[in-house]
């Protein structure tokens, strides 16, 4: 295939107006991925042969492997005025998908099945257009269709499963997602909804195996973290989710993850661990998905504690603790300060360390130097006399003697929002990508 797109190559060097070489020359470049190459031959051939309906729908085929959507529609629209034809529709309306043109997509959708009753996939994708301008009933009579025309369909049952979920339908929708693992058994998303309707039924050992399976076959799946962490807790099964927890770290950091296991330190009583695993989490900010305002007093709480030699008794029942809201545009740049202070506050307990190691006698010297060095990091809201003090200016102080739970960002797990929900977008194998 190379050196058939080599030779191409060479005869429009020779000739650049040789239009056929450059048309089999595009579709090669295509069908081998190289897409921008592709994109500017196509354009090239679309200004010379403007009602030539085949360029315009292989560029917006381009197009659409470049995630040009906006083009791609047009393209695609510009073919079909030339010629309708069903996959002009159909590549049209999967396009109008990516866009979340629900409306549009379903035109282009019932266009296809007015020649091709038996399209499975244009079952499906109807499904989606109704399933997101809220038409449940007619959502899951498409993707009963697309599962009768194609038993193979694994994105149509799982779509079954969680309207049936939703709509507290539990046998159908456990019956949807074992399906779904029939067919694909390593779609972890499955798993997560089998274990969150295990937990809702008080089955958490099931739960359990299904959230493992969730992780294993998807680690970056912390939702299912965070409902283990809430499962183990309850059954104080506090070795088991610290093992879990300290491999997922190992392999990557997670602000969410080190929130989880600060409450498994929370609550067996581990101030110091505690502590440090709240630091941890407010030194990845962007993936802490929690109130950081509010993982900030609680970590300066605890750091109050432990200055007054203060300890945590373990916990006998497991708290309850409701989700984030939404991060504001500024809570990053906030949290880049956080950080800072954060890592001031790190070196200059090391510093402290050393300095306990190697103490001198010239304790006059000793002063000077830790003045010195209290004006450098009044920047970062840091003092030497109080090593838990506040990590910024802004922070209020006042509340500092109150109960820790005056703190704490309470959450309660929620099982509706962290459901392993099918994106808007419903992207799916499903393609019908023609060249």
């Amino acid at each position: 295939m190379m050196n058939d797109i080599e030779t191409l190559q060479g005869l429009l060097r020779e000739d650049p107006s040789n239009f056929q070489a450059r048309r089999e020359l595009s579709v090669m470049l295509v069908n081998q991925g190289f897409n921008e190459e592709a994109e500017g031959n196509l354009e090239y051939l679309c200004r010379y042969f403007p009602e030539d309906a085949e360029l315009y729908y292989n560029l917006g085929i381009v197009y659409e492997k470049l995630k040009k959507f906006d083009k791609a529609k047009d393209a695609y629209k510009k073919a079909i005025s030339i010629s309708p034809q069903e996959d002009f529709y159909y590549n049209l309306g999967e396009v109008l998908i990516d866009l979340k043109e629900w409306k549009e997509a379903e035109v282009c959708f019932k266009e296809v099945l007015k020649t091709d009753f038996n399209d499975g996939n244009c079952y499906f994708n109807l499904g989606l257009c109704y399933y997101n301008t809220e038409q449940k009933n007619m959502a899951l009579d498409n993707f009963q269709r697309a599962v009768s025309i194609n038993p193979k369909d694994v994105y149509a049952y799982f779509y079954l499963g969680y309207i049936y979920q939703e709509d507290g339908l539990t046998n159908f929708a456990v019956e949807s997602y074992k399906k779904v693992l029939e067919i694909s058994p390593d779609y972890s998303w499955a798993y997560f909804n089998l274990g969150s309707i295990a937990y809702k039924n008080g089955n958490d050992e099931e739960a359990k195996e299904y959230l493992k399976k969730t992780i294993q076959y998807n680690p970056a799946d912390y939702e299912a973290y965070k409902l283990l962490v809430k499962i183990c807790l309850k059954d104080n099964e506090t070795e088991e989710i610290l093992e879990l927890l300290h491999t997922a770290l190992e392999k990557e950091e997670n602000g969410d993850l080190y929130y989880c296991l600060a409450r498994v330190y929370k609550f067996i009583g581990d101030l110091d661990e505690y502590y440090d695993a709240l630091k941890s989490a407010l030194r990845n900010p962007y993936t802490l998905s929690y109130s950081k305002k509010a993982l900030r007093a609680e970590y300066d709480a605890v750091g109050e504690k432990i200055g007054r030699n203060e300890e945590i008794e373990p916990e006998k029942t497991v708290e309850e603790y409701d989700r984030a809201p939404s991060v504001e545009e500024n809570d990053f740049e906030e949290n880049e300060v956080e950080n800072n202070e954060l890592y001031n506050e790190e070196i200059n307990e090391d510093e402290d360390s050393e300095d306990d190691d190697s103490q001198d006698d010239d304790s006059d010297e000793e002063y000077d130097e830790a003045e010195e060095d209290s004006e450098q990091d009044e920047d970062y809201g840091y003092d030497e006399e109080d090593e838990y003090e506040e990590l910024s200016d802004s922070d209020e102080s006042d509340e500092s003697d109150e109960d820790e739970n005056d703190y704490e960002d309470e959450y309660e797990y929620d099982e509706s929002e962290d459901d392993g929900e099918p994106e808007d977008d419903g992207e799916s194998e499903n393609d019908n990508d023609e060249e």
